[in-house]
């Protein structure tokens, strides 16, 4: 991709969204609980009531690796993107069955097969707690001091609403502060793969596509949720439409977008640009480029990291956007301007003060804070097998609020899951990752830091990950087990050389945490509550919170855009498939499978494919359902174009569209490539 003509672009469309001001109207990812139903209805004459908004809200799912989806039968299926679904395609794939490049199709359902880790929560209800976290914190006490208070009442209510549910519970806050909401959700953890595509058409165009439109991805993929042995029968599922989306169509987006910057002020983004998107940037690369010499070994280590290359290519392209995003002066300009306005409107002027004063100096603090604590310098899951041990035998005989959060009564099912699962490990590319992270690790502190010697004890980045990865036996789900049942004097003698590792940093990363959390996340948590104090008493609550990976609403139009002098059109269709892969004589990443080659003749190629729309959308959205205004599905959202790519900090709707898999590209190519019309007549069942 030209990243120079995405700089330019990103520049115009942040330009255009600073001054446009009614052209940024389908801005907003909206809490459940707070809808913009008038908006909706002022802007789109269409009415959605409660019983719509409470509908999509139980039918939504979260996926716990990152990605949204939403249940679409009767029977339990549910649909996300495939790119969500190639973590559980590489965990079952072996050198004998590669799903994520043959795809998969389980013609029965003892053949649909469980996905080692994966968690779905499916949101019941939301409850307002802001009076009494707020209340946790008492006039005499400091920034840490609140902090902790509030961090002690979370947990108080995490647990009490755990107890008294069941339901998996969790305090999120709003606003960087401003509010609090205690989010429950049914959670289901025996989840099973039913159908992916293989995945040259599932990610058509590959690297050189992504974050670019036209496209034509068939980036879907289905699970069933099972319950007791059996498939969960949800009262609310999405019924998928039977009019493919057109232009000028009002479509809501329900998702779980990660994380959105917006509400942040000038000095965080100018930190943001200068610093954390360069080391997120050396990072990817770091690890990108490393995997990428290790899948050319051989075919069964191209297989074997190929869903790790594409997510580091993936946040490489999407890094790489919201650096260059920040480089426009408009966007920090803007940020400023946004602060001037109403830090002289406010009663609390300095607390843009403290968020500077908080960021200032704290790089160094926060890189040794990534490396260690936030485990940059060790990205596997033998490391983070071990420390979720060695901390369980710190943590669990403290009381729950006195834990840290990640280890509190409400968070443990979803851990230990995770802790005990099936998922393969493999010893050459765990060393290979870990010797490309403790290269890493050097690189940015110093070969003589402290820190270094301490994670490589003496040794080469390549000897002590080889080292590590030999002597440990935490690739073992029963030998995780085993361990996680010792006490901390028990693990010091255990022999196991990543529990030792872990043990070894243990002190200095609970002392980053401590230090990053006093010196600057506690300040900033302080600040950033007054100023949505003074924003609420000014503005009102008129504007969305930022993205916090919970469930969100958002909407927009199906609409084409210029770009270039030309009209891009809001969607293409199967003929454009073959069109561009007989254009580049089937070669990669436009070459087809040879599923699609056979059923050319069969399919209709005016079939809408995927579409656009001007619904705000973000990483963390892939997987979510696109709904018409009778809340039937008429896609499934998976990627942004190159303008919506500063997204995490200003809305555009000029040019910025997010795009969608269209249901009728879905059940055509269920009928026709894969001849699995069971499926197709349980998803188009009345």
């Amino acid at each position: 991709m030209n990243f120079c003509k995405i700089a330019f672009c990103i520049a115009a469309a942040a330009s255009l969204c600073a001054t446009a001001g009614p052209a940024c109207a389908d801005k907003g990812m909206f809490l459940l609980n707070d809808p913009p139903q008038r908006l909706i209805a002022e802007r789109y004459g269409v009415n959605l009531d409660d019983a719509w908004m409470r509908h999509a809200m139980l039918a939504a799912v979260r996926f716990n690796n990152g990605g949204s989806g939403g249940f679409v039968s009767e029977n339990g299926l549910v649909i996300t993107n495939h790119h969500i679904a190639d973590e559980v395609l590489a965990q079952l794939s072996t050198a004998q069955n590669d799903y994520l490049t043959q795809g998969f199709l389980a013609a029965s359902p003892a053949e649909e097969r469980p996905a080692p880790n994966l968690e779905l929560n499916c949101l019941q209800s939301i409850e307002d707690v802001t009076d009494k976290i707020k209340g946790a914190v008492k006039p005499y006490m400091d920034a840490a001091q609140a902090a902790k208070a509030r961090s002690e009442k979370m947990a108080q209510l995490e647990k009490e609403s755990l107890d008294a549910t069941g339901l998996r519970s969790d305090v999120v806050t709003l606003y960087q502060g401003g509010l609090y909401h205690l989010y429950r959700y049914k959670k289901y953890t025996d989840v099973r793969l039913v159908w992916a595509p293989e995945q040259a058409v599932a990610s058509f165009g590959g690297d050189v596509d992504n974050f670019s439109y036209p496209r034509s991805s068939l980036d879907a993929a289905l699970f069933r949720v099972y319950e007791n042995g059996r498939p969960v029968r949800p009262q609310h599922y999405f019924r998928l439409a039977s009019q493919a989306a057109q232009p000028g169509d009002a479509v809501f987006v329900i998702g779980t977008p990660g994380s959105t910057n917006r509400l942040q002020t000038a000095a965080w983004l100018e930190h943001h640009r200068n610093f954390t998107l360069p080391y997120r940037l050396a990072r990817v690369r770091n690890m990108e480029a490393a995997l990428r010499q290790f899948a050319e070994r051989g075919s069964d280590e191209a297989r074997r990291a190929a869903s790790y290359i594409s997510s580091q290519a993936n946040s490489r392209k999407a890094y790489t956007g919201m650096f260059q995003g920040l480089l426009s002066s408009d966007i920090v300009r803007r940020h400023w301007r946004t602060d001037q306005e109403l830090a002289l409107k406010s009663a609390c002027p300095q607390a843009w003060e403290r968020i500077a004063s908080s960021l200032h100096g704290s790089e160094r603090l926060e890189e040794e804070y990534s490396l260690l604590e936030g485990r940059d310098a060790y990205p596997s899951p033998l490391f983070s097998a071990a420390r979720h041990i060695v901390r369980l035998a710190q943590e669990l005989p403290k009381p729950s609020e006195k834990r840290l959060r990640e280890y509190r009564d409400s968070n443990l099912e979803s851990l230990r899951q995770d802790l005990f699962s099936a998922e393969p490990v493999y010893a050459d590319l765990e060393q290979a990752r870990l010797t490309a992270s403790f290269s890493f690790l050097a690189e940015r502190l110093g070969s003589t830091h402290a820190d270094t010697a301490l994670v490589l004890n003496g040794k080469t980045p390549g000897e002590r990950a080889k080292e590590l990865v030999q002597g440990t036996r935490l690739a073992d789900p029963e030998q995780r087990r085993r361990l996680a049942k010792m006490s901390l004097e028990e693990l010091r003698g255990c022999g196991d050389t990543m529990i030792s590792l872990a043990l070894a940093v243990d002190e200095k990363a609970r002392s980053l945490r401590d230090e990053y959390d006093r010196c600057v996340r506690s300040p900033l948590s302080e600040a950033y509550g007054l100023i949505a104090q003074e924003r609420f008493r000014i503005y009102g609550q008129s504007e969305p919170p930022d993205a916090t990976s919970t469930l969100r609403l958002s909407f927009g139009q199906v609409k084409g855009y210029e770009a270039e002098g030309k009209s891009v059109p809001y969607c293409t269709t199967f003929a454009d498939l073959y069109r561009k892969s007989r254009e580049a004589h089937d070669l990669p990443p436009y070459a087809l499978p040879a599923t699609w080659q056979k059923a050319e003749p069969s399919l209709d190629k005016g079939t809408q494919f995927n579409f656009v729309s001007t619904a705000d959308t973000i990483g963390g959205n892939s997987g979510s359902p696109v709904l018409n205004s009778s809340g039937e599905m008429v896609g499934v959202n998976f990627d942004r174009n190159q303008y919506g790519m500063v997204r995490n900090y200003v809305y555009d709707e000029v040019q910025a569209r997010h795009i969608a898999v269209s249901s009728d590209a879905l059940i055509a190519a269920l009928r026709e490539v894969y001849h699995a019309g069971a499926l197709a007549d349980e998803l188009t069942a009345r």
